[in-house]
């Protein structure tokens, strides 16, 4: 039995982190990762999607500038975008995420980790073999989350991909079914819409991204359909049929319409990989979020902690990252017989998220009805980004707007919603005003340069009266 300070189940962004944290605490720590380290976030996530999208998006950028759009006189070369893809993807090869831990000082074994125990972790190897590592302060459950499939008769005798499907396909189909409109199928819908598959999309909602403001829901609705993409909100999938392994799949409605395709995926949201963990030794149920404290800390106990997608609190990779190194130094300030120094109260009000589409839609804090719920009283201010100067040069007829949700007794911003061509960018000043609780008469004092899309900080605060 090997013994470390710390043992981390799961070598994603967050289990990386929270490893080099405790390391940088003083402390020994190993990961254990059953399939690459790096995680879901480098190699069927967040890289190779964004891959995906940035070519589409700079086609359609240059189509928009008078001068630049003469210039474009072809489509996209797909197989130089799904080959740019790959690389980002790192070829499914994690030599370079494993030279990293090393470097950092925490260890690696390959295989899959079950908790047996207090401090206590059964690794099976890739060879069969076991392995059994303990941990002299903390365990740390970082395994991520996987692809949630609706229970929809006949869904999975179909085959249908899932987010890793999405970004791993080796072409285009010529008619692609997504089921789901939250961020994965909608920015996928996109990227393969344009490199030339002809996509249908499902939703049971009424209407798109509904934890945002709904104009942002509204203008990538119209966005999309001006794309080509079929997009048909307030539906119910009943069935699907494929009676065929290679042949068409059908998706019978709840209505009595039906919609063939070539391929179908599923984006239907993520559920914790917590199924195959040993939980029940610790009387915790498989399959379920853990449970934490903001030292991301499990309730009820005093050394295991859950960090990441796995605990359900906000399902990014960046605020796993942040979660770990809160966890981390939790930990490393624990074995010191210290308190820890600091807690992930972002979860709560500051969660910045960018939907990576065109227009991108980027938004941090609470919406106008959240407020509401927690019982704010709020004022909203809304900008319409295609008046101001920095967009028009920017884009031939930019399209945007931006919003404000202003707390009308501290007189701070607790809400920011952007949504236009490359407004990713301007959430981050938006996370330091809502975090740091800027008083608005001090952020009329931040003048933002022009010409650029950032004068919306401007204009929304002449729209507060400032």
């Amino acid at each position: 039995m090997d013994t470390y300070d710390v043992v981390v189940l799961g070598a994603g962004p967050a289990g990386e982190n929270v490893a080099a944290r405790v390391v940088r605490g003083g402390l020994t720590a190993v990961v254990v990762e059953a399939e690459l380290v790096g995680g879901e976030c480098s190699y069927w996530a967040c890289m190779p999607s964004k891959a995906l999208l940035r070519p589409v998006h700079a086609l359609r950028a240059a189509r928009r500038l008078p001068g630049a759009r003469e210039a474009v006189t072809g489509d996209l070369d797909v197989a130089a975008v799904l080959a740019r893809r790959d690389a980002f993807a790192g070829h499914h090869d994690d030599a370079g995420q494993v030279r990293w831990l090393t470097d950092v000082g925490v260890h690696l074994v390959r295989g899959h980790g079950r908790l047996a125990g207090e401090r206590r972790v059964e690794v099976t190897r890739p060879d069969g073999t076991p392995t059994t590592l303990a941990a002299r302060h903390a365990v740390a459950v970082a395994t991520g989350s996987t692809a949630a499939l609706p229970p929809v008769p006949g869904l999975a005798e179909a085959r249908p991909w899932t987010s890793r499907g999405l970004t791993t396909a080796r072409d285009a189909p010529s008619r692609l079914l997504v089921l789901g409109a939250g961020v994965v199928g909608l920015e996928m819908a996109q990227a393969w819409a344009g490199l030339g598959s002809s996509v249908t999309v499902l939703e049971v909602a009424g209407r798109l991204l509904p934890a945002v403001e709904p104009f942002a829901g509204e203008l990538l609705a119209g966005a999309l359909r001006e794309d080509g993409v079929d997009l048909r909100l307030g539906v119910r999938a009943d069935r699907v049929a494929r009676p065929c392994a290679d042949g068409p799949v059908t998706v019978h409605l709840a209505d009595g319409a039906a919609v063939e395709a070539d391929e179908l995926a599923v984006a239907a949201g993520r559920r914790p990989a917590t199924t195959d963990l040993g939980l029940q030794t610790l009387g915790l149920r498989p399959g379920d979020a853990l449970p934490v404290d903001d030292t991301l800390r499990v309730e009820g106990s005093d050394w295991l902690y859950a960090v990441g997608d796995v605990n359900g609190r906000a399902l990014l990779t960046h605020q796993g990252k942040y979660q770990a190194r809160v966890a981390g130094d939790a930990i490393a300030a624990r074995a010191r017989g210290e308190q820890p120094g600091w807690r992930a109260e972002a979860d709560d009000a500051a969660v910045p998220q960018v939907v990576f589409t065109d227009p991108e839609v980027a938004a941090v804090g609470l919406t106008t009805a959240q407020a509401a719920e927690r019982g704010l009283r709020t004022r909203t201010v809304t900008v319409e980004l295609g008046h101001l100067a920095g967009a028009a040069l920017h884009a031939r007829h930019y399209r945007g707007r931006a919003a404000l949700v202003l707390d009308e007794d501290r007189a701070v911003v607790v809400g920011a919603t952007f949504v236009g061509q490359d407004v990713a960018e301007l959430v981050h000043a938006a996370t330091v005003a809502v975090v740091g609780r800027v008083p608005l008469d001090r952020l009329r004092h931040a003048v933002p340069p022009f010409p650029t899309i950032g004068e919306a900080w401007l204009r929304l605060l002449e729209e507060a009266g400032l």
